[in-house]
This record gives structure tokens, sequence and C-alpha cells, in this order.
């Protein structure tokens, strides 16, 4: 699976829209309200929990993209074999959490044999500096990111997760390597959809930063119109780019 310059990728294609819903009932529902606009769609947690390769499924029959976002954190041969797992059901992307360490990564990019993209989520958008000095650790957020990204790196993982706030960071320590950020809120609704999102940016000083795609959520799931949600954000992204 080959991987395009960040500056041929379609603004379309940088916009990953987070199927964060419970079952297929809303999978359906918030498919249908995106008109087939996007092109690529993550399926997290809750939704594969509950549905598995049935969500999967669904999102391919609206010719949709997969990105696989289940941040596997075990030991390597579990990890392998998740990934291979992976492969099968032909997920584009797939995440790590690179705190599992050099041979977990190794295991997983060696597992995935080049059909499936690894990306080693560095630390999590909902943590700030406070939550890592209550767990005992002295170093910031970006000498995090960039110790964890050499790492991820050296293990042969495609990519990175990292919050809008540690991009330089990322790509200071792994400069091919893709950079994928959640955290987005769009420049119309930076303040309305915080949660428990702690480290966030508009779509437009996101990629200005160097991320190569955006996940948006609650903003595009939650909107009026998701359909004209997601065009904003990929308009915003072509005005940044051009």
């Amino acid at each position: 699976m080959t991987t395009k310059p960040a500056h041929e990728i379609p603004a379309r294609d940088r916009v990953i829209v987070a199927c964060d819903v419970p079952d297929l009932k809303e999978l359906t529902a918030l498919l249908q309200r995106l008109e087939r606009q996007p092109s690529f769609y993550k399926v997290g947690l809750e939704l594969f929990i509950a549905e598995g390769e049935r969500a999967i499924d669904l999102v391919r029959s609206y010719d949709g993209r997969i990105f696989l976002d289940l941040k596997l954190h075990d030991i390597p041969e579990t990890v392998a074999r998740a990934v291979q797992s992976a492969r099968r059901i032909k997920a584009e992307l797939l995440t790590v959490h690179t705190s599992g360490g050099y041979e977990m990564m190794s295991r997983a990019a060696e597992a995935a044999a080049g059909e499936v993209k690894i990306l080693g989520v560095t630390v999590l958008t909902s943590l700030a500096q406070d939550d890592l000095h209550a767990e005992g650790i002295e170093q910031t957020i970006p000498e995090m990111v960039r110790a964890r990204a050499r790492i991820a790196h050296r293990a042969g993982i495609a990519g990175l997760v990292c919050s809008p706030h540690e991009i330089d960071a990322a790509r200071s320590a792994a400069p091919d390597m893709l950079i994928v950020v959640p955290g987005i809120r769009p420049t119309s609704s930076t303040g309305a959809f915080a949660d428990d999102q702690k480290r966030i940016a508009t779509p437009g000083l996101a990629i200005a930063n160097g991320a190569d795609h955006l996940v948006v959520g609650r903003p595009i799931r939650d909107a009026a119109n998701p359909a004209a949600t997601f065009n904003e954000i990929v308009d915003e992204i072509r005005k940044t780019v051009s």
C-alpha cells in the first residue's frame, strides 16, 4: 500500500469522519445524512464492539474507506494477530498505542505486510500536562510525542496520531511518517464541541501545521446538516493548501 505525498492528497480524502455512534441504526442514519460526501470513515471501539464487521460492511456499502481505530495495546503476539485480522477485513488504517513499545509496534508493522497502515497513538487528546504529572511523568507532552515518534519510526509503522499542538514535535522526530490528527473543531464552532478533547485546533490550522489527515467526529455527527459541515471543512482545507 503506497502513501501519497501530503500535497497530493485530495482535500476531501484528508477528512476522516468519525462514526462515533452505538449501533447500525445510528450508523445508517449518519451515513444517509452525509450523502456520500466523505470518502474516509473511522470505526472506533464503541461501534466495532457493538456491531463488528457489520459496521465495516455498511460503511463500505456507502463507498467508504475504513480507518479502524481500536488503539491496540497488548503483548506483541496478540497485537500482531489482531493486525492480521484487520488485513482480512481490508482496513486501510489501524491504530496501536505507541506506549506498547518497540517490539509491539515492530510486530504490528510486520503483520501489516504493507496492506494496512499502522498508526501509533502518541498522547491522547483528552490528556493535558497536569494529567501526565499526576501519573509521575515529568516529560512535557511535546517531549513525549517526540520520543514516542522516534521509537515508532524505528519500529517501521506507517504513521502517528497526535493532537494539532504536537504536529511539529512528531514531524521533527519522524519527518516521513503519515500524521493523523484528531481534536479538530471547525472555525464556526470551535468553542461548542470541546468536551473531553483538551488539545484542539481548527482544520485550517492543523493542515497548515503539517497534518496529512484530520479526524472529525462530533462537529459533523451532531451538526444540523452533517454533509454541509463536512463540505465546509473540506473548503477550509482547500483554501489552506491552495
